[in-house]
Parts: structure tokens; sequence; C-alpha cells
């Protein structure tokens, strides 16, 4: 995937998270001079008969590890959606917390997205189906082998949305209240009459 470097920095890389309390979907990206790379991909998968404290523990353990192997510079996570079974929701809540904790702690940027937003940036479709999200990361990526289960594409989805936030021609700080006008201002060259 081609998209600017941001301003000549050293390389952006993206820790991405698909929180789960039995699978957590992982993937690590680089954006350098243009070009996107998958560092590592892949999922956590926990034992159902494990303490839910200790798959919080093995959470954190992983992210800790590929913060410490990778040396990511931004965490994007996946917002939980909303369901009916309140008890679902607070078990992914502490999965999704122990993993922005371990970010926070070496002081990473965390954004988190929606799985609409996610789909969106990804396919141009917010209701686009996993199969059709894992067609349109292989096209980005490059990747040809699938990953075993939709927990680590999902996780690359992740990272891939945030790049694709992080390199728009409108930066956040951007965005508030100044948007396209900033941008023309800032490239007089790349405007045509």
């Amino acid at each position: 995937m081609k998209a600017s470097n941001l301003s000549g920095k050293p390389p952006l890389r993206i820790l991405g998270i698909d929180p789960g309390t039995l699978v957590m979907g992982y993937a690590i990206t680089e954006v350098y001079g243009g070009d996107t790379r998958v560092l590592t991909v892949g999922a956590l998968r926990m034992h159902y008969g494990d303490d839910a404290f200790d798959r919080l523990l093995q959470i954190h353990d992983v992210v800790n590890g590929l913060i410490e192997e990778f040396q990511p510079t931004h965490c994007a996570i996946e917002a939980p959606f909303y369901g009916k079974n309140v008890q679902s929701m607070l078990k992914l809540g502490r999965a999704q917390g122990v993993a922005i904790a371990c970010a926070l702690k070496y002081k990473m940027p965390v954004v988190e997205y929606a799985p609409r937003k996610i789909k969106q940036a990804i396919t141009g479709n917010g209701n686009a189906g996993k199969e059709a999200v894992w067609t349109m990361l292989q096209h980005i990526t490059k990747l040809r082998e699938k990953p075993k289960g939709f927990d680590a594409s999902d996780a690359l989805a992740v990272a891939i949305c945030h790049q694709l936030q992080l390199c728009s021609p409108i930066l956040p700080s951007e965005a508030k209240g100044k948007g396209w006008e900033a941008f023309i201002k800032k490239n007089p060259g790349r405007v045509k009459d």
C-alpha cells in the first residue's frame, strides 16, 4: 500500500488488536517511505477452561511481548460492539483494558475504532463481511497466506484502518475546525484549477 510517511519521521509501527476473552487477534504493521509491511500477524488462543484472570494475564504477557519485540509507535484496538449479554461485554471490556494498559505503560497513543469504521476504511462498506475485508487486506498488504481464523485478519484490519487515518491528508489535529483549508495552505502545489 502506498501512503505518505508522516513528514520524514522514523517508521510508523502500528499494533492492531482485536480483543477477545478466548481469542485475541494481533498484527503489527510498519509504514516507511510510502510502503506498508506486515511485521507479524497472529492470534492468542486461550482455553475455555482457564481461569478468567489467567486469560487476562496471558493477554498482558502477549501484548507486552509484542511491544518489547517490535516497538510499535501506535496502538489501535477494535471497540467492543454492544450486545445483549452484559456479562460478555464486561469480560470483553476487561480484555480490552488489559491490552490498552500495556500500550499506555509504554507511553504509546491508543485509538479505538468501531467495527463498522474499520470495515468502511478497508472496503468502503461498513457492512462488509469478513471475507470481503480479508480480500481487500490481501490487496493492500500483498499477503497471500490467510491467517488462521479471522481474529488475526481483523487485527490487521484495525492496524491498516489506523494507518489510513494517520496518513490522511487531513490529520486529526487539522480536522478540528481547519479541514481542507489548512491542507490547501500547506500544499499549494497540489491544488489544480
